[in-house]
């Protein structure tokens, strides 16, 4: 029972150390998109905007302003992950994924 544990323990760091060695050397943005002159533009009007927002004394303002800051923060965040893309997992998914490949080697 020992060895098994001890096999299935092993099994399982390098499952999930092997693909962190493999990625850790590639530095290159494979799957991230490339933005353009407008939305490059556009990231980093957003990015002065959060940092704004970031700087404001909360303490000041009143509820409806604040729901407004807030409301504007959502509408930002909305849209830099529309210009960014990218793919999203979920938490069920990722152990999906491993079980199957736990399962095929």
């Amino acid at each position: 029972m020992k060895k098994l544990t001890n096999f299935l323990s092993v099994l399982l760091l390098l499952t999930f150390i092997s693909p962190v060695a493999m990625a850790g050397g590639a530095k290159d943005k494979v799957g991230e998109p490339e933005l353009t002159a407008e939305e490059q533009a556009r990231m980093e009007e957003i990015e002065l905007r959060v940092a704004e927002i970031k700087a404001m004394e909360f303490s000041e303002l009143s509820k409806e302003e604040l729901k407004e800051v807030r409301t504007e923060l959502k509408e930002l965040k909305r849209e830099a992950k529309q210009a960014g893309g990218g793919i999203y997992l979920s938490v069920g998914a990722i152990i999906i994924i491993l079980l199957i490949l736990i399962l095929v080697t």
